[in-house]
């Protein structure tokens, strides 16, 4: 791995948005969540995804100017966005922004985005909103993909369809990122590529088989991702998957149905306000009570002690500013292709 300085990978990133005339305040949403993405550790979801955005770009089907983002309906706690495929990170910040005005008058507020670009690592998100005190949720899915089966079913007929939670602690928040499958389309891509099987068989060949082969996901007929639980549990990632489908998807009124083909997102986001409730010092003493708890609990294995969710990304996002951003040899190598193919220096 190569080490980085955060700050110059930022900005390398929005210069090759701008060149290819992204309008300024996209460039820098879209460069800041790319990199958050990696300082999380989440590198199949963090600036490797550049290639592809500025790829969508060039042929026309992602949108860079902020105008491209519609509001269709709203009232002054929910709205309802068209994108027009604008770059995902951008329209996920916005509708936070918004959602945050709203739950700081009505406690809660809510959004949804249709046609939207791919939003990249949704915990990168939750740390901006977790410092104000309040709870954002992120939920989204891909209706022109089809990797995941239904439980009992063969055949991939939705997304891993992540959720994303950043909740407010009087110390580090919990920051959860978590598909209703057993893994991402990232991982299959990625293994797929390196020439390697799975750690764990955690698709379903059309023998119906679970299996580690990725080969197997890529076969005719396809293989699929299982839903969370896998095969004897997967009723429940179904279910959860379905929930999702329905309020990104379905809430937004354009999806599956309509034979979608390029690649984007549906999404829906929402903002919780702990000081309309209970109270914030409420909440975070609640949450830090039951963090204590947890921490407490004797570990199965004793060298591996419980962690919270989003711990160990946020002690490597200290990290990463300290001694700078080491990044994978596949991420170096989408860096370096997306510098030749815009035509510009690579400077790492």
């Amino acid at each position: 791995m190569s080490r980085i300085a955060p700050a110059e990978l930022e900005q390398f990133i929005e210069q090759l948005f701008l060149d290819a005339e992204v309008s300024a305040d996209v460039a820098s949403v879209v460069s800041r969540v790319l990199v958050e993405g990696d300082l999380l550790g989440h590198h199949t979801h963090g600036v490797k995804l550049a290639q592809g955005y500025l790829k969508d770009l060039r042929a026309g089907h992602a949108k860079g100017n902020a105008e491209s983002l519609r509001i269709i309906r709203q009232t002054p706690a929910a709205r309802l966005y068209d994108a027009d495929y604008l770059l995902g990170p951008y329209c996920v910040e916005q509708a936070l922004d918004f959602t945050t005005q709203a739950a700081r008058t009505f406690g809660i507020g809510v959004a949804t985005i249709r046609r939207s670009h791919h939003i990249a690592c949704l915990a990168a998100y939750l740390q901006r909103y977790t410092e104000q005190n309040l709870i954002p949720l992120v939920l989204t899915s891909d209706p022109a993909v089809a990797s995941v089966a239904p439980h009992g079913g063969l055949d991939p007929v939705y997304t891993p369809n992540p959720l994303g939670i950043g909740i407010p602690t009087g110390e580090k928040p919990i920051l959860i990122d978590v598909s209703m499958s057993t893994i991402t389309n990232g991982l299959v891509n990625k293994t797929h590529q390196a020439g390697a099987r799975l750690e764990h068989a955690a698709l379903i060949g059309p023998d119906g088989q679970p299996t580690r082969d990725t080969a197997a996901y890529f076969g005719t007929p396809p293989g699929a991702i299982l839903p969370l639980g896998s095969l004897e549990f997967g009723h429940k990632g179904f279910a959860l998957g379905t929930m999702v489908e329905a309020l990104t998807a379905g809430l937004g009124g354009f999806g599956r149905k309509d034979g979608v083909k390029q690649w984007g997102a549906a999404v829906t986001v929402l903002t919780f306000d702990p000081a309309f409730f209970g109270g914030v010092d409420e909440f975070k003493a609640e949450m830090d009570h039951f963090v204590g708890a947890c921490l407490d609990s004797r570990p199965r294995e004793p060298k591996r002690p419980v962690r919270m969710p989003g711990h160990a990304g946020i002690d490597r996002r200290a990290k990463a500013f300290e001694q700078g951003l080491e990044l994978p040899e596949d991420v170096l190598a989408a860096l370096r292709g997306a510098a030749s193919e815009a035509g510009c220096e690579y400077p790492f």
